[in-house]
């Protein structure tokens, strides 16, 4: 599903970048020095499924299940060069843990999440219309605001994580562009039950498959 909306928005941003008439074609490109913030419509689907173990690592026969969300995003980039820039990006997002197995489906907790990645890109052919980049960095997850369910009191840890991303950027008229970007960030957590003594190792390895609208300053 997430490749079908990324690939749709960079479908619909070439579509647009067709359209734009002929006179409407001169843009800013990427330079060194240029500063761009992206607002984007982001979703953000961890890619969880962990064993639930008891404290003593006994099998329940349950694993760690956590939604899928979508907020909008926003994301601050500077270029050092034409090419290499760096980005950081914030947005929150409410996920519902769940624990899952056979005819078993009960909901643990709702927690808000909020986790800025900043990342080290390089970006292909800066002066073009249509200008795709790649990045790495780092993450920090924050959980907060949790809300317990069904007599689980679950503490979820806060840490580092590592990120990789691919997008491309459309320039439109003057400072505008067209922005859809993918991002699979790399976190592992442990959670734990202070109530039932269970605990899980969570490989929350989400994706965060965006699109919006940029200008450059």
């Amino acid at each position: 599903m997430y490749a079908k909306f990324i690939a749709t928005a960079a479908g619909a941003a070439l579509l647009a970048a067709a359209a734009t008439p002929v006179f409407a074609q001169e843009f800013q490109p990427k330079t060194a020095g240029t500063i761009m913030l992206n607002t984007r419509l982001s979703v953000v689907s961890p890619d969880a499924g962990d064993p639930i173990t008891t404290l003593s690592g006994g099998a329940t026969g349950l694993k760690a299940e956590i939604s899928d969300d979508v907020m909008p995003t926003i994301g601050l980039t500077y270029f050092f060069t034409d090419n290499v820039a760096v980005e950081v990006i914030a947005g929150t997002t409410k996920h519902t843990i769940r624990a899952k197995g056979g005819a078993t489906d009960v909901k643990v907790q709702e927690t808000w999440v909020l986790p800025p990645v900043v990342s080290l890109q390089y970006h292909f052919a800066p002066a073009a219309k249509v200008s795709p980049y790649v990045g790495a960095g780092v993450n920090y997850m924050l959980f907060y605001s949790e809300k317990d369910d069904n007599g689980f009191g679950l503490k979820v840890d806060d840490g580092f994580g590592y990120s990789l991303q691919a997008g491309v950027d459309v320039a439109l008229r003057d400072r505008w562009s067209l922005n859809a970007d993918v991002k699979k960030v790399f976190f592992e957590t442990d959670a734990t039950d202070r109530f039932n003594g269970v605990k899980s190792k969570v490989n929350l390895d989400p994706w965060v498959v965006s699109a919006g609208l940029g200008y450059k300053f």
